[in-house]
């Protein structure tokens, strides 16, 4: 089988898109106090609020209507999406949920499959067996405890099967708005810690840490932004520091360019 190579013009579009991010990251970085180092890799005041500031005064300059990346219509469709989600991307799960939510558009009626039935449609997906479980168990306590309604308190939502915090303040924070707490996925774990806002790599303490340096207001649109960076710039292998909107507020220690 034949591989379509890109067009020129696709390619020349594609790497202008480039340019102008990194350009307009340069630019909100440069406007932002230095973080001053303490050592090579480590920040003098890492969690004074000044810098704190400056982490969140960037984040909304650069990624200023960050959303929720799931696919979805309703809380019961963000909640199956990102219980889907666990050790996988947005963009698979985005890929299988349109057949799934055909299939069974109602927490009432996911109550009612089989779980083979579901795993048929989400085959191309981790874990893709336990999940079926997950969601099946998750639609009757949906409907058997809540009504069919997905409840709006954490403590609720972790009685939901396959919904643990991450879940929880996904759906809480992006549907609902009410912000419980800050969603920890790999990307806010990552960039956490090489910010230097956290020093654990347990999802829990790590939230835990987070909710006590970023105001409550700002807990839902932080997590957003985050995931958003670590997708677009701040990836895991090699982070795309020269084009960062946060790299003079950043002393990582596996910075791949810096500029103090």
């Amino acid at each position: 089988m034949s591989t379509r190579k890109p067009s020129a013009k696709k390619s020349v579009a594609r790497k202008a898109s480039g340019i102008a991010k990194g350009v307009r990251g340069r630019q909100i970085s440069a406007a932002e106090p230095v973080a001053q180092k303490k050592r090579p890799g480590k920040t003098k005041k890492p969690l004074a609020s000044e810098r704190i500031a400056a982490i969140l005064d960037a984040l909304d300059r650069t990624y200023p209507n960050a959303v929720c990346a799931l696919h979805h219509t309703s809380a019961w469709e963000l909640t199956v999406a990102t219980i889907l989600s666990a050790q996988c991307t947005d963009a698979r799960v985005n890929m299988v949920t349109p057949a799934l939510f055909h299939a069974y558009p109602t927490p009432r009626a996911m109550a009612h499959a089989q779980p083979e039935a579901l795993q048929e449609i989400i085959a191309s997906l981790s874990f893709f067996r336990q999940k079926s479980k997950s969601l099946v168990g998750a639609a009757n306590v949906v409907v058997n405890d809540f009504g069919g309604e997905v409840p709006q308190t954490m403590e609720e939502m972790l009685r939901i099967p396959g919904a643990a915090r991450k879940t929880s303040n996904v759906v809480l924070g992006s549907w609902y708005g009410i912000a419980s707490g800050v969603v920890v996925d790999t990307h806010v774990l990552r960039l956490s810690r090489r910010l230097e806002l956290t020093t654990n790599d347990d999802p829990v303490k790590v939230e835990r840490d987070l909710m006590a340096i970023i105001p409550q207001p700002k807990w839902i649109d932080f997590a957003h932004q985050l995931i958003h960076h670590g997708r677009q710039i701040c990836e895991a292998r090699k982070p795309k520091c020269a084009d960062c909107s946060l790299e003079t507020s950043c002393n990582s220690g596996d910075k791949t360019w810096a500029s103090h």
